[in-house]
Order: C-alpha cells, then structure tokens, then sequence
C-alpha cells in the first residue's frame, strides 16, 4: 500500500483536483486516489473530514496533509528535485510560478461563467461579462510565454511543469464552449489535451456516473 494519497472530486468538473493530480501523476511517485463526488449528499461532510477549508484536493503523505494545489505542487517540486516540476533555469522558474499565481487567483470571470465540463460542448453558453476580456488576456501570456520562453518543447516553458498543469483546466473548458484559437494558443492547448495523464483523466470523467445540474450545460 503507498504512504501518498490525494483526495480529489469529480474528473469531470474539479479544476483544481485535476491539477493537483496532474503533478501528482508528473512527480513520478504512486499514489492512491481517493474521489469525493462533489454536490451530492454527505459531499462537505466527506471533505471537511480531511480539510477545514473543505476544499479538495488533499494530499496526504505518511503524516503530512497538504492542502491547496499550489501548496500542493511545491511540495511535491521539493520532494522530488529530479522530477523537474519546475524549470531548473531560474529566470524561467521565476516566471514559470508567476504565471502560476496568475491562473491561481485570476480570471474570475472565466472561471465563472465557463465551468469545465469535459464531456459536454455548449457553444453558445458562457459569454458572461469579462470572459472574453480573459480568454484574450489568457492567449496573450500563452503566446508570450511560447515565444519568450517555449523554444525545444511544446509547453509555456519548453519542457512540462506546474505551470502546464495549471492552464490544462482552461484548455478542457475552451474545447468545451468552442472557443476559436489560432497559432501558438491553438498548438498550446493541443499538447496540453494530448498528454496521455490528461487523456487518461479526460476519459475517467467522461465515464463518470455524476451529474452536478448547476454544470450541467
């Protein structure tokens, strides 16, 4: 039995489980899941019992508890240094954790009105205030962050790291709500959806039995 495991919520819809799991699954290390179907009786029962926030994902190791996928991913960059979570040129990580921080707190709008929803398509949905103004403003660092940083690989920064992991949810969503891109954004979000880890969680979601009506588009 492993010493590590992360609860997470539903594949279909948690967007933070998916990349917590999305570093978990890079850091090379076993793990075991555990899968809280999130909006379904005894759900914040269920989550409060491993977190005070009441929030997944979790990650418990041995007897340690992390919680929030940002802590999450730089424990796990600094429990295993060769798994290389992180760009090991300093001028990149530096970047690398600010776009991070970035996804983490902003493009409130987006997150509102276009929730991830894998297995549906809902072209004509989600156009709320300020999205649009988001998806502009998130292809733009993408395409900055290709150009400045992305020579020898097909991520932000060349090589995988936290930071892919971080913008695979966006990507689910624009193919979700059709959302149209062109050159270095399209490319970006094609490698992020042919990763076999984000196939492999893609599929689990789809064959979900649970529905969240509220996501449900």
């Amino acid at each position: 039995m492993t010493r590590r495991k992360l609860v997470i919520g539903n594949k279909n819809y948690s967007t933070w489980s998916l990349r917590g799991w999305l570093v978990a699954k890079r850091a090379g290390q076993p793990f075991e899941e555990e899968l809280i179907p999130l909006h379904q009786p005894g759900s914040s029962e269920q989550k409060s019992q491993h977190s005070q926030a009441g929030l997944v994902p979790i990650l418990y190791d041995g007897d340690q508890r992390i919680w929030d996928t940002l802590a999450i991913a730089e424990y796990l960059h600094e429990q295993h240094p060769e798994a290389r979570l992180w760009p090991e040129d300093e001028e990149k990580r530096a970047v690398a954790r600010a776009v991070t921080c970035q996804m983490h707190s902003g493009f409130l709008a987006l997150r509102s009105n276009m929730p991830m929803n894998i297995r549906h398509r809902a072209p004509s949905v989600g156009r709320g205030p300020g999205v649009l103004e988001d998806i502009a403003q998130m292809t733009a660092l993408w395409r900055e962050m290709r150009s400045q940083y992305g020579s020898g690989g097909d991520f932000l920064f060349g090589e995988w790291c936290i930071a892919d992991a971080f913008y695979t949810p966006p990507a689910f969503r624009f193919q979700t709500y059709e959302i149209p891109l062109e050159g270095e954004a399209a490319a970006y979000a094609e490698s992020l959806l042919a990763m076999p880890e984000v196939r492999e969680w893609a599929e689990a979601g789809i064959a979900e039995p649970w529905s969240i009506e509220q996501y449900d588009l």
